[in-house]
């Protein structure tokens, strides 16, 4: 059992396992007393006035206490993440990096911007971390990029892969947790479906083009094959409207 998944563990893609390991330790490590929460959560004020940066970060990676809802975003974080750099990103690390990073950047834009509005800025003062959200996030993009896949939830139900953020939202307000987390979820994850995939197509550019210096970050990794290393190039972009296929 232990080697089977020490196994799966080592077969996760670099960024689904970073992350996983990152979410993992610093909850065990602050369920245990080691790490202490009020030093990790996002706090605008000490960001600006105190510099600590590392709350623009460190939010991502706490997911509250170690119950039941925290198991089933651990579920969510390992296969949806690793759906994701495995198929839709497979030989695109930077791009999938560049995503997480989009993401993180909506969702933190979110939260300090609604802060300072008026009638909603105490409902924003209570998210904290936005580990939960990112997490969403990727579930939400990942079934925009496999609407079609037939699943169950928890078999009582079948639905196509293209209503699974709104049938985890549904479980989330039957639970009793806060649908707002979600709901941040799918508003970053639809944010960049429509700047990566529908603007495109609609006007011929790329506003979430990879930066260079991120693409410098990651070497294409390379995959062992019948005994010789075999190393996958990024797939190209897929044709936009009006280009001229024939160049």
């Amino acid at each position: 059992m232990a080697q089977a998944v020490e196994e799966w563990y080592k077969q996760m893609p670099i960024i689904t396992r970073s992350y996983l390991t990152a979410a993992i330790v610093t909850t065990i490590g602050c369920s245990l007393e080691i790490i202490s929460p009020y030093n990790l959560y996002l706090n605008p004020k000490l960001v600006v006035t105190h510099y600590q940066f590392w709350r623009l970060i460190t939010n991502f990676l706490y997911f509250r206490k170690m119950d039941l809802d925290f198991l089933f975003h651990m579920f969510f974080l390992a296969r949806y993440c690793k759906l994701l750099e495995e198929n839709t990103f497979r030989g695109r690390t930077a791009d999938f990096f560049y995503m997480l990073f989009f993401g993180a950047t909506v969702l933190t834009g979110i939260v300090l911007i609604g802060g300072m509005i008026p009638y909603v800025s105490e409902s924003f003062a209570k998210i904290i971390f936005l580990s939960n959200s990112l997490t969403f996030m990727m579930v939400y993009v990942w079934s925009k990029q496999n609407p079609y896949i037939h699943m169950s939830f928890l078999g009582l139900f079948t639905f196509t892969a293209a209503y699974l953020p709104w049938v985890l939202l549904g479980f989330s307000v039957l639970v009793g947790a806060s649908a707002w987390v979600d709901l941040l979820g799918m508003i970053a994850g639809h944010a960049y479906y429509f700047l990566e995939d529908v603007y495109p197509r609609m006007t011929g550019r790329r506003p979430l083009r990879t930066p260079a210096f991120i693409r410098s970050l990651f070497a294409e990794e390379p995959v062992v094959m019948g005994g010789r290393h075999v190393q996958f190039a990024a797939p190209p972009p897929p044709p936009l409207e009006g280009e001229d296929h024939h160049n």
